[in-house]
């Protein structure tokens, strides 16, 4: 796997829109503190862009993605927002390109689907904040902090109070996930993520228990959830507990599991949430759960 160079001062990074639609104002806010750490910063010409819900026409797109991508100055693309649309480009970067312009792409939300194609390329990414996230959130705020961090070389330790659905343990293994809905939308294509023997992490946002539960049975079916290192549980957001699955969204998840005795962390700082720790797809780390909380070290 290879991990793409630290930034240094003066490094410049791409702000690209592959999905939906963005508010300006968060673009201009990211420029400010990207610039602000002392990065030169470039916007993709349709970043600002609108055609329906997305930020362009796939074609308009895919040219920003692909320019900054190929371009040598820039050493990070940061996506502006997730939502949807990112599936659309991804027929249109090789593999190859990928690994031969290595560099982080950062994003969550529908931004997993590149990170599908990066990991799957063999080039590690960051599953992290985006725009809106550096524009209203402080300077100090962790996951801004963390992000800043990685970027300059840093290789992060993260800590999970305990939870009650935790299960304890202790493995090394390489690092993949992201939102549950899309990445379960490119299960048997070149850019499926589930892949046995890795620490998987999930997240979604306004998904509902059984929907969430049916792609947790995909999993459990193709022979990939029992089979995982370890599994880390983020957050679950915007949805309506359904009585009429006799479980929460949490208690079902912990039932999905129950018979595989991999470490398991429950109520970990990732996802459509402010504290949205940034996960290095494709990195080794070590996740250790005991009674006292849990640890995710890269």
């Amino acid at each position: 796997m290879i991990i793409p160079q630290q930034l240094q001062p003066g490094d410049t990074i791409a702000i690209v829109s592959p999905s939906s639609k963005v508010q300006p104002e968060y673009i201009k806010g990211a420029v400010s503190r990207l610039e602000s750490w002392g990065y030169r910063v470039i916007v993709g010409a349709h970043a600002y862009g609108a055609h329906g819900n997305f930020a362009g026409t796939p074609e308009e797109r895919l040219s920003d993605l692909r320019e900054a991508l190929l371009n040598p100055e820039v050493k990070a693309i940061m996506c502006a927002r997730g939502g949807y649309g990112a599936v659309h480009l991804l027929e249109g970067i090789a593999p190859q390109e990928i690994r031969d312009n290595a560099k982080w792409i950062i994003g969550f939300s529908d931004i997993s689907a590149l990170h599908a194609a990066w990991v799957n390329a063999g080039v590690a990414s960051l599953h992290a904040p985006m725009c809106k996230h550096l524009t209203i959130e402080p300077e100090m705020q962790s996951s801004t902090q963390y992000l800043r961090a990685i970027l300059s070389g840093a290789k992060p330790q993260y800590h999970a109070d305990a939870h009650p659905f935790d299960r304890c343990g202790e493995v090394s293994a390489r690092v993949v996930g992201g939102n549950m809905a899309v990445l379960c939308g490119l299960i048997r294509t070149p850019y499926d993520l589930f892949q046995e023997n890795t620490i998987l992490f999930i997240e979604d946002i306004g998904e509902r228990t059984y929907k969430i539960e049916r792609m947790l049975y995909n999993l459990e079916l193709a022979g990939v959830l029992p089979r995982l290192a370890g599994l880390v549980v983020g957050q679950f957001t915007d949805f309506k507990e359904d009585p009429g699955m006799c479980a929460t969204m949490y208690e079902m998840i912990a039932a999905r599991v129950a018979p595989y005795n991999y470490p398991v962390a429950f109520g970990f700082p990732v996802g459509h949430v402010t504290d949205n720790h940034p996960m290095i797809e494709g990195a080794m780390a070590t996740l250790s759960v005991t009674p006292q909380g849990t640890m995710l070290t890269f």
